[in-house]
C-alpha cells in the first residue's frame, strides 16, 4: 500500500483533496493491484503546504514540489518507476495549473522491506 507525501508552498494547488486522491489512484494503478476496498481504502496521500520561506533552491526560488512515494520493496519495476514518476509529475503540474511546474517537481521513490509497515 503506497503512502505519498507532497511538499509545496502554500497556494500552489487549488484543490489539495483532489490532488491527493489523484496521486493515490495513479500509484495504485502503477502497482497493478485490483480495485477492491482493501486496496482503495489503504493507500493515502498527504499534501503538506509550507511557507515559501521553508522551501528554497540555491538561487532562492521556492517554486518547487517534492513528491515522495513509499511502496513495498519490489512492487515497481524500472518501467513502472519511470511511468509513475512521469504521471505524478503531470498530475502535480495540472493540479497547480502550471505546466512549467513539471520542470520543478521532484518525485522520489522509496521502498520499504517486509516488516517496514505497521
Amino acid at each position: 500500500m503506497p503512502m505519498i507525501d507532497v511538499y509545496a508552498k502554500v497556494g500552489t494547488f487549488r484543490d489539495t483533496r483532489s490532488l491527493a486522491r489523484d496521486l493515490a489512484a495513479a500509484v495504485m494503478r502503477w502497482e497493478g493491484v485490483p480495485e477492491i476496498p482493501l486496496f482503495k481504502d489503504n493507500p493515502a496521500a498527504f499534501v503538506h503546504e509550507m511557507s515559501a520561506e521553508g522551501i528554497s533552491n540555491v538561487s532562492g526560488d521556492s517554486g518547487h514540489v517534492r513528491v515522495q512515494i513509499l511502496t513495498p520493496l519490489g512492487v515497481l519495476d524500472r518501467a513502472k518507476q519511470l511511468g509513475v514518476v512521469e504521471e505524478l509529475t503531470s498530475i502535480v503540474a495540472a493540479a497547480a495549473g502550471d505546466p512549467t511546474l513539471a520542470e520543478r517537481t521532484w518525485v522520489l521513490l522509496v521502498e520499504s522491506p517486509d516488516g517496514g509497515w505497521g
